[in-house]
């Protein structure tokens, strides 16, 4: 289940990862602002089909990794529409850090005590672009998969890294 991602059709990367439950704990981590900061971006969620989905990335504070100097600093802001939800089982937005404006799925999945994660990021025009999403979900979904298991998070920068040069072999 920890294998990489895969890609199911041009312009599209899917990955998969079991995560222990139960289903509306981590439905909290997806749409609550403050739960979300803590492995991905913050931002205002306004949880109806057309309401909005801003994120606000600030990578810094998800691990207790420092920035490499190679990296740039700041933080970033990306405004996003919900296009799709189901709660606590599917939750859908476009991503406006891609051009053109690509979309997210996540959907949730009982299964046990755990909870099945598919994540399916869709309309990414550019290789490149696939590559280095691709690497950033599976980064952050490491970093949830830490939280909801009480740990103290891997490191985002090396992880990320790492993923990215696997992910530019496969896809």
């Amino acid at each position: 289940m920890n294998d990489l991602g895969t890609t199911t059709e041009q312009g599209t990367v899917r990955l998969e990862r079991l995560l222990p439950g139960p289903i509306e704990r981590v439905w909290a981590y997806l749409t609550e602002s403050d739960k979300r900061a803590t492995w991905f971006a913050s931002g205002t969620f306004d949880l109806r089909v057309g309401g909005k989905a801003d994120l606000h990335f600030d990578q810094d504070n998800i691990s207790s990794e420092k920035r490499p100097p190679d990296r740039p600093k700041g933080k970033s802001d990306f405004p996003g529409k919900i296009t799709r939800l189901e709660p606590p089982r599917l939750l859908s937005y476009t991503f406006g850090a891609t051009d053109p404006e690509s979309e997210v799925t996540f959907e949730l999945e009982p299964r046990g005590k755990d909870v099945l994660l598919v994540i399916t990021h869709c309309r990414l025009a550019q290789r490149k672009t696939m590559v280095n999403v691709a690497g950033g979900w599976d980064a952050h979904v490491g970093i949830l998969s830490d939280r909801l298991n009480g740990v103290e998070p891997r490191p985002f920068w090396t992880t990320h890294a790492k993923l990215v040069r696997e992910y530019e072999v496969k896809l």
